[in-house]
Parts: C-alpha cells; sequence; structure tokens
C-alpha cells in the first residue's frame, strides 16, 4: 500500500492569451496553484487549481500551513476518503472558494497519481464513456469586443471546425444584446450552436425578457443569468424560459448544485473541477445530474475537463479557452470539432516541469518582494 511520502507546491501566473471581459469583471491573471505528490514508491502525480487574479497567496497558505501536513502519511489509493478527512479538517472554512480551490490541487493530484500507477487514461478509469466531445469556443466572444469583431471570431470559428461559440451578454439593452447575436446568427447559419453567458449580471426580470428574445435565436442556453446564491429566482426563470439556464461556474459545492437540479432551477449545470474541490466531487455532481436528466457542460480548464466530458454519459461540450499551452509540451488534440480524450495515464497533460519550476520562483519573488517574505 502506497502512501504519501511529500509534497511540493508551485504557483505560476499566466496572463490571459487575450483580454477577457464579461458583464461584472475581467479576467486579469490565471493564478495557478500545483500539488506534486510523491507516494512512497516514488510514483508521482501532479493537481492544479487556479484563481483568476486574486487569492492564489490565499490557497497557497492553507496547502502549506493545514492540508498537506495532513495528507502526509495517507493511503494515496483512498482518495474519496482523503477528501472527506480534509474537509473535516477544515470544516471551518468549508464550503468556500479558498478551500475548494485548494482542495482540488489535491485531489486532481492524487487520481493523476492512481490513474499512472495503473497505467490507464484518466477518461477508462473514472468511466469511459467516449473518447471524445464536442468543443465550442469562448475566446472570441467577450463583452468589450464590437459586434463586427464578434461575427468574424464566430465565422473563423466556424471554418477552424468549432460547432459553437459563446458570445457574453448583460450590455444595458437588450436591443445591444440582440443585435450582436442576431449579427452573429446570420453569419453562421443555423447549423452553428450559440451559447450566452450573463455572468450573474440580471434581474429576474431582466432575464426573463432576454430569455424570450434570445429564444427566437435558437440560443443553446443562457447561463448564470442571475446571482449563483439565488436559487429561488433560479426556479421561477427556469419555469417560464424558452431557453436552457445553465449554472454553475460560482458554485462550490455538490449540496448547492443537488439544490439547483432537484428544484428545477436549471438543465445544465457547468461545474468546474477547480471550483467544486476536484475529481472526487465533481463525479458525484456528474452522476446526480445524469439522474435527473440533466446535461453536464464544464467550465473552463478544457485540459483536465476533456477527460471528465468523456467520462461520464450527460454530458455534452468541452468549453475551449487555451489558457495553459504555456506550460505543455502538448495542448489537447481537437480534430473535426471535437476534444478527444488523452490515451495516456493520468491527467493527460504533458508538463514542462522545468518551466513551471522557473515561473513559480519568478511568481513567488514577485509577489512578496514589497512584504519581505517567501513561500
Amino acid at each position: 500500500m502506497a502512501k504519501v511520502d511529500r509534497c511540493e507546491v508551485y504557483w505560476v501566473d499566466l496572463e490571459p492569451k487575450v483580454v477577457r471581459s464579461d458583464a461584472i469583471q475581467s479576467f486579469v491573471c490565471q493564478e495557478t496553484i500545483f500539488v506534486e505528490i510523491t507516494d512512497s514508491d516514488g510514483a508521482v502525480g501532479l493537481g492544479y487549481s487556479y484563481t483568476i487574479g486574486t487569492g492564489g497567496s490565499s490557497i497557497v497558505a492553507l496547502l502549506k500551513d493545514h492540508l498537506l501536513p495532513k495528507l502526509v502519511g495517507m493511503d494515496c489509493d483512498s482518495v474519496d476518503s482523503i477528501w472527506q478527512q480534509l474537509v473535516l479538517h477544515t470544516h471551518a472554512t468549508h464550503v468556500g472558494a479558498i478551500t475548494s480551490l485548494a482542495m482540488a490541487a489535491i485531489d486532481t493530484a492524487l487520481w493523476d497519481l492512481r490513474s499512472r500507477r495503473a497505467e490507464v487514461p484518466l477518461y477508462k478509469m473514472l468511466g469511459g464513456n467516449k473518447s471524445r466531445a464536442p468543443v465550442y469556443t469562448t475566446e472570441g466572444g467577450w463583452l468589450h469586443l464590437s459586434t463586427e469583431e464578434l461575427v468574424e471570431d464566430a465565422i473563423r470559428s466556424k471554418a477552424l471546425g468549432f460547432m459553437g461559440c459563446k458570445i457574453k451578454v448583460g450590455k444595458p439593452s437588450i436591443a445591444e444584446d440582440m443585435a450582436r447575436l442576431s449579427a452573429v446568427r446570420t453569419a453562421v447559419g443555423e447549423d452553428f450552436e450559440i451559447m450566452t453567458d450573463a455572468n450573474q449580471s440580471l434581474s429576474l426580470s431582466e432575464a426573463l425578457r432576454r430569455a424570450d428574445r434570445f429564444a427566437e435565436l435558437g440560443i443553446a442556453w443562457l447561463e448564470e443569468p442571475l446571482m449563483a446564491d439565488d436559487v429561488s429566482a433560479h426556479v421561477r426563470l427556469s419555469a417560464r424560459a424558452r431557453v436552457p439556464i445553465a449554472i454553475g461556474e460560482s458554485i462550490y459545492s455538490a449540496r448547492h448544485f443537488s439544490e439547483y437540479v432537484q428544484r428545477g432551477a436549471c438543465s445544465i449545470v457547468q461545474v468546474d473541477v477547480a471550483r467544486i474541490g476536484g475529481i472526487t466531487p465533481w463525479l458525484k455532481v456528474a452522476h446526480m445530474a445524469e439522474l435527473n436528466s440533466c446535461l453536464v457542460c464544464p467550465h473552463f480548464l478544457m485540459e483536465i475537463h476533456t477527460a471528465l466530458v468523456c467520462a461520464v454519459k450527460n454530458s455534452r461540450w468541452v468549453e475551449y479557452i487555451p489558457q495553459l499551452d504555456e506550460l505543455t509540451s502538448g495542448g489537447v488534440l481537437i480534430a473535426n470539432g471535437h476534444a478527444h480524450a488523452s490515451e495516456q495515464p493520468g491527467l493527460g497533460i504533458d508538463w514542462d516541469m522545468e518551466k513551471i519550476n522557473q515561473l513559480s520562483k519568478l511568481a513567488t519573488a514577485q509577489k512578496y518582494k514589497h512584504q519581505g517574505r517567501r513561500i
């Protein structure tokens, strides 16, 4: 029985490849926190988590001060048991974003380690429902872009083989959102999916109005229309909206997802493996959604979500937002509009550890140069 022998933490800051803005925020920096776990047999697993600009140092502190010391000596194969024990160890800060993001770095590392030891691709270890899934792109749909830029990117994306694109909504008026969406629909035709994302910017009344108008264009879904913790308002919206309601990017608890699904507050769950706390709770949400006839279309992190989407039956889409290319020697294989799960054991990500170590030292020095301290 292999046990956790030692753990290392790396912290890398990655600038977005394009300017990313929505109705409430901008994605200024991906603080990527890695956990490397070595077991008593010398096998290694690497997992990761992220923020979009704030909180990285808090995640690192929680890992180094509380979670990783507890992890050492545990049975590497008892992944669910480890997850439960660490949650209990941090019960005063769970459920919470920082704790979930820290837990995810550990949990994904453990699954990477387990998959590597078994010499089985992750998507097969987790269920192996399929080997590929369709891809839509978000990289050209940001709110600050002009209508002309949206149209150009949608046409280019369709030509490249993508099967859909996401357009950010939440302009001051319905007319502005509709003009942008209508122009894209006219340009790409009916056989190309258009997703919309309001990033929690709308009131219930405004979401009802816009959902009705968006339905005229055959929109695939309306994502995060309301504040993520307002389940009751989502129930009322889902009961009346003529487009599917998607939620989950900003949910950090499997039980919160359960409440959404059981109350009919959504029809698509976008569970994020980092924000939910790792692969272990991600799978529980996905299977719960399947039993309630809901689709799983996860948020961001395509490098790991491709395997998870391919593992389960009720998944539909992988979201294309490339962000880790600088840290890997090979990205996700995308062909004929589909992301293909890696057949390599582990997460299937070819990390450049020399680059990660180099950038981690740089990020740490820059973060603390004015505070006289280092991790």
